[in-house]
This record gives structure tokens, sequence and C-alpha cells, in this order.
């Protein structure tokens, strides 16, 4: 990712990715996690809530595509696919913004 310059913004299970060198940009963006023995900084812990407000209506928008079953059945040419789902969330926020 970092070679064509796209980087993402992950869960927790995805620590370590974004381990690089202290100069170049990471291509994968994830929070902090506590050990037993060594609680989080109250700066980690703002970085965390930062990160959870930017993934969280990328994590709404999944959960309300998944109610739309005809995604589990998609057996067609990406572009279709790709139309379909945008049409399907223009759905979904038009019943979730009422």
């Amino acid at each position: 990712m970092r070679a064509v310059g796209l980087g993402a913004i992950a869960d927790l299970g995805f620590i370590g990715l974004g381990d690089s060198a202290p100069d170049a940009h990471p291509a994968v963006i994830t929070g902090y996690r506590a050990a037993r023995h060594r609680p989080l900084t109250r700066g980690q812990k703002l970085s965390d809530k930062a990160l959870a407000a930017v993934r969280a209506p990328v994590e709404h928008g999944f959960a309300h595509l998944k109610n739309w079953r005809v995604l589990g059945k998609i057996r067609t040419d990406p572009k279709w696919a790709t139309a379909l789902v945008r049409s399907l969330l223009v759905l979904t926020n038009r019943e979730v913004s009422r």
C-alpha cells in the first residue's frame, strides 16, 4: 500500500502492520493496546478515541450493508457490484437519516 501511496485506518487486530522506519509514512494506522502491566497514557487514549471517531461511520456503513442480503450472493462483474453497493448505500443513508 505504501508503494502506491495508499493508507488505511484499522482496528487493533492489525497492530504491527503499520510499524516501519520512524521517518516513513505508515501504510496502516492502528490504535494503541494496553498491556497487563503497562496502561495507556493519556495521549494514547486520546489518539485511540480520535481513531475510533474516524472509523465509526465506516463500521456503521458496513453494518447497514450487511442487512442487504443480496450482497452475499453477488457473482458478477466487480463494476456492477460497485454500482450496486453505491446504490444500497444511498438507500441505507436515506433510511437511517429519516
